[in-house]
């Protein structure tokens, strides 16, 4: 039997008295243990790293895109109003193009009426008695007195009546013009004899006039309602009053033919192609009501 203060076999002091060295195992399980935490630490560390890096660039990347999506936003709205620009263009080219032909077509009836103005009063216009003007759209024919009226008077003579027959059936064919006739004299006050009848060049201009439109309107059929007369007395001279071819050409009646403002002598034509943009905007209009429904 041992005695109690014998050293047990495995103990530390026992062993180095058998010679034997200590146990490396607690040591290695530490180191281990020590080894592995900080690898977890470090794998942590760096995960963290990650994560953050990550987020970072989340971020640029959301940035870029909000920054992309109002560029968008704005080259959409550039382009739809380039499209509305060009919508607007295209429309003021067409309706151009419309008002072109228009005035070709009413440059050419202009024309027409003037070679027939030319033709059937060739014997007026040879003698110099009739001048026939042509620009800007419009057209004047000018008479002077003596070819319509009697020196002094304004009753229209047989002559004159031949000459304004003439003049008023090619006039009486024309839908879209308007016909202003002014009367016009020198500036030789009336004569004694005719004072209390025109006391001025006023009256006496006006009433040449007067009796011009009443004549195209009662023996050449031209519609009233396209008639105007009115008087310029001396007021509106186209030559000197100094000599007397000058008074002579003074003295005049003036027919002036412009484009009519009244809509009932619009081409039917010009008035259908105003009316397609309106009956689009309608139709247009009407299509998302009808949609609701």
């Amino acid at each position: 039997m041992k005695s109690d203060d014998s050293i047990p076999e495995y103990s530390l002091v026992g062993r180095g008295k058998k010679g034997s060295s200590p146990s490396k195992a607690p040591w290695l399980l530490a180191a281990t243990a020590l080894a592995a935490a900080g690898g977890a630490g470090w794998y942590g560390y760096s995960a963290s790293q990650k994560t953050g890096s990550l987020e970072a660039q989340v971020k640029t990347l959301t940035a870029k895109s909000a920054e992309s999506e109002a560029k968008a936003k704005d080259l959409t709205t550039k382009l739809e109003a380039a499209e509305t620009e060009r919508v607007a263009l295209a429309s003021a080219r067409d309706e151009l193009s419309k008002n072109m032909a228009s005035k070709d077509e009413e440059l050419s009836k202009l024309k027409g009426t003037y070679d027939q103005l030319q033709d059937k009063l060739k014997g007026e216009l040879k003698s110099g008695d009739v001048r026939l003007t042509e620009a800007g759209g419009k057209l004047r024919v000018d008479l002077v007195d003596k070819v319509l009226f009697n020196s002094g008077e304004a009753q229209v003579s047989k002559r004159g009546e031949s000459v304004l027959m003439k003049l008023g059936t090619i006039l009486a064919g024309i839908q879209d013009k308007q016909i202003f006739v002014s009367g016009h004299t020198d500036n030789t006050p009336v004569g004694e004899k005719k004072l209390s009848q025109f006391p001025t060049n006023w009256e006496l201009s006006v009433a040449r006039a007067t009796n011009v439109v009443r004549f195209m309107q009662d023996k050449a059929q031209v519609p009233g309602e396209r008639l105007t007369a009115s008087g310029y007395g001396e007021f509106h001279p186209v030559a000197s009053n100094k000599s007397a071819s000058g008074r002579a050409r003074n003295r005049r009646i003036e027919i002036l033919l412009t484009p009519s403002l009244d809509p009932k002598h619009i081409a039917k034509s010009k008035l259908r192609a105003e009316s397609k943009p309106v009956e689009k905007a309608e139709t247009a209009a009407a299509e998302p009501r009808r949609k609701k429904k």
